[in-house]
């Protein structure tokens, strides 16, 4: 029993012991001083003693470099091949030619037949087709859908987001109402120039519980070249209040919570960017002033002083001064450039071309290319790898595209044709019962798949064999390879490939298919009307009042009674 006390006891002043470290080190942290823990990353020694980043919300940690950070992506993009080739390539991959419609509606769901759901279906991807490709379709009238779509798509990577506003324009002739126009993200600010509040942050409406309710627009960019109107500001909700309808797109990728403006696609290694761009200009300039060759000729000064007078002196001198220097400080090549009296020429030897150049270069490309999820091979534009390895690195890259595809669709392409359809629908050009009477039945109409172009191929044999396979084993279906391949529509070069198959058999240029036979043979497919069968026998036909069932003799009508 008394064991049990002292154990008791014990256990009671360890406790305590405890519970006041606790306090203590609490006291200690909330005066300010760093405890160390157990991630090295989390400590403050010398190594990490001038790291002090600070903890602050997504908005504190973006929007007041915002202004920089565009400016400087926007620059790099323009003068920085590095830049310049990973945002033509990723729109190349995302965009390319454009992503085109086709149309999957729910046709269980609207209770049709499938022959039904496939002719509403080419119906509407004709008539979307026709507004898609006018540049009618564009409110400035200068592009068509496809178009935009990559202009949408550049303007949010170069500048971290871009708006889309979605209007109503009346045209003579044009049976069509929507049109978009596309918004570049420093035309969004607070009206007035006035500071973030917690009901408008650089633009962007909000409602108490944070949601963004709608933006402020300038009637003009604010960095304009042109001097116009007053700067005047327009507030456009996104959504219609009385019908709920997408007036703004805002297009941009959500890093974090509550995260109201994007940033650069380029911004975490724009740094790494330029003065990658820096040193090769540095490299090039010290190989061209390392490649040129000029002559100098140093004149004796005793010669100089007993046979020139002083203007003669002086006309020398300048000629010396000028004869060989560019306007940006080099050296013209091929020149003879005379020295003044009592100079001589010492030059380093600057080693150039760098024989280390190449190694540094894909060094510090690699590390670029990782910060834009992106493979070096794709970013350098270099496949000298083994075949695996470049498939595999084009591989890498379009689970990349796809997710960005798959974005842009859904938030742009997606939005925009459920606005055109509705129009459609609201003016009687296309038919979709119950299209607004529920939100099922809307969705069900609205159903769709966004294709582009295909990755191509490093090898089309093996890449077709593969396909083929998986078709053969039921991993995919010939509809989903071809939207693999090129983005195409399966009924569509279905249809085309039977005019074709067809019109080349009438020409004799290809053989008809021939179908088994039950004894091992091949016959003919039946044609597609049954009564021109080219197979059918009028010997086995009973209905043939003009056969009596034996194919080498026919009765003669003029033979019977």
């Amino acid at each position: 029993m008394a064991s049990k006390k002292l154990l008791q006891k014990r256990a009671e002043k360890m406790a305590a012991a405890i519970a006041q470290l606790s306090g203590a080190q609490q006291g200690i942290q909330a005066s300010g001083i760093n405890l160390p823990g157990g991630y090295i990353g989390g400590g403050y020694t010398d190594r990490f003693a001038s790291w002090l980043p600070g903890i602050r919300d997504a908005d504190g940690d973006s929007i007041r470099d915002l202004r920089e950070l565009r400016a400087r992506s926007r620059d790099a993009e323009r003068n920085c091949p590095i830049a310049t080739g990973a945002i033509e390539t990723d729109l190349t991959y995302v965009v390319g030619t454009g992503l085109s419609l086709q149309s999957r509606i729910n046709a269980r769901l609207l209770g049709l037949s499938d022959d039904e759901a496939s002719t509403w279906q080419a119906e509407v991807e004709d008539d979307f087709e026709v507004w898609a490709q006018s540049n009618l379709c564009d409110s400035m009238r200068e592009q068509n859908f496809y178009e935009l779509q990559g202009l949408a798509y550049r303007s949010f990577r170069v500048s971290g987001d871009s708006f889309t506003l979605l209007t109503d324009a009346e045209v003579q002739g044009w049976p069509y109402r929507l049109s978009v126009q596309i918004i570049e993200a420093d035309r969004i600010s607070n009206k007035g120039y006035t500071a973030d509040d917690v009901k408008c942050i650089q633009g962007i409406e909000k409602d108490p519980s944070g949601r963004p309710v709608g933006v402020w627009i300038c009637n003009r960019h604010p960095g304009a070249r042109l001097i116009g109107p007053p700067i005047e500001w327009e507030y456009r909700p996104f959504y219609g209040e009385a019908t709920g309808r997408t007036n703004v797109l805002h297009l941009t990728r959500k890093d974090r919570p509550s995260q109201t403006r994007g940033v650069p696609w380029l911004a975490p290694i724009l740094s790494k960017i330029k003065q990658l761009d820096r040193y090769s200009d540095a490299e090039v300039d010290a190989a061209v002033n390392s490649a040129v060759l000029a002559v100098f000729a140093t004149m004796d000064p005793e010669a100089f002083d007993t046979l020139f007078d002083d203007a003669g002196k002086q006309q020398i001198i300048s000629s010396a001064q000028n004869s060989a220097i560019t306007i940006d400080g080099g050296i013209k090549s091929g020149k003879i450039v005379n020295l003044l009296p009592g100079e001589t020429v010492s030059s380093p030897q600057p080693g150039r071309p760098n024989a280390n150049f190449n190694a540094f270069w894909d060094a510090v490309l690699k590390e670029i290319a990782m910060g834009l999820n992106m493979p070096y091979e794709v970013l350098a534009k270099a496949f000298n790898s083994s075949y695996s390895a470049s498939r595999a690195a084009l591989m890498d890259a379009w689970r990349g595209y796809r997710k960005s595809r798959n974005w842009l669709a859904n938030r742009f392409c997606q939005p925009i044709y459920v606005e055109w359809l509705s129009d459609a629908v609201s003016s009687g050009r296309i038919s979709a019962p119950g299209f607004f009477d529920d939100a099922r039945i809307k969705a069900a109409w609205c159903g769709s798949i966004w294709s582009g172009d295909g990755p191509g191929a490093l090898d089309p044999t093996k890449e077709a064999s593969a396909a083929e396979n998986r078709i053969r084993i039921g991993l995919t279906t010939l509809p989903e390879e071809i939207v693999a391949y090129d983005g195409g529509d399966w009924e569509t070069k279905h249809r085309e490939s039977a005019r074709v198959h067809d019109e080349r058999v009438e020409a004799g240029l290809e053989a008809p298919v021939m179908a088994p036979m039950a004894n091992g043979g091949q016959a003919p497919m039946p044609a597609e009307d049954p009564g021109e069968d080219p197979m059918e026998d009028p010997a086995e036909d009973p209905a043939d009042p003009m056969n009596d069932g034996d194919p080498g003799e026919g009765t003669d009508p003029t033979e019977l009674d």
